[in-house]
């Protein structure tokens, strides 16, 4: 059972930064806007993270679909869901009316808009939560991990069968 969960984390995880990143790699302005707004990192630092962020998000949405590096791409997405919670809680502490810019556009809201970090907190902490246990336990059901490697591994029954996924 534990390899249907892991499985569906990967895919769920994989899916939500392939939406992140493919929103955003289309619109690298906005993606540097977006980083711009939570007014966090130096400013010769934004571009380079505005630019760099939605590829990274679609290299993690690849290697967690396909189930390669599965541990190293969760450890990742855990580390940048981190960040991307304490970005958010550190603009809604300081009272910034911006949009996280998760999924494309970003940056400062209009007057007659709301900042929606509650529900964007939760989102990004469940997600974190996800992407820890995947970590944790990154065996799962259709990864080329064990393929690749050449290994065999157990299923549910018992049943040894090679490429099913890591260990």
């Amino acid at each position: 059972m534990t390899r249907v969960l892991a499985t569906l984390a990967r895919l769920l995880l994989g899916g939500v930064w392939l939406w992140a990143g493919l929103a955003k790699v289309t619109d690298l302005d906005a993606s540097v806007r977006a980083v711009r707004a939570y007014d966090l990192l130096p400013e010769a630092v934004v571009p380079i993270v505005g630019a760099a962020l939605p590829l990274v998000e679609v290299l993690l949405a690849l290697l967690l679909v396909a189930g390669i590096f599965v541990r190293p791409a969760a450890i990742a997405s855990a580390v940048l869901m981190a960040a991307f919670v304490i970005g958010i809680a550190s603009a809604w502490a300081r009272g910034l009316r911006i949009d996280c810019g998760c999924f494309g556009s970003g940056g400062l809201l209009a007057a007659d808009e709301e900042p929606q970090y509650g529900w964007e907190l939760i989102r990004d902490g469940g997600l974190l939560l996800v992407a820890l246990l995947l970590a944790w336990r990154p065996a799962s059901r259709f990864a080329l991990d064990g393929r690749l490697a050449g290994r065999a591994v157990e299923d549910e029954r018992g049943r040894r069968a090679v490429g099913v996924g890591t260990e």
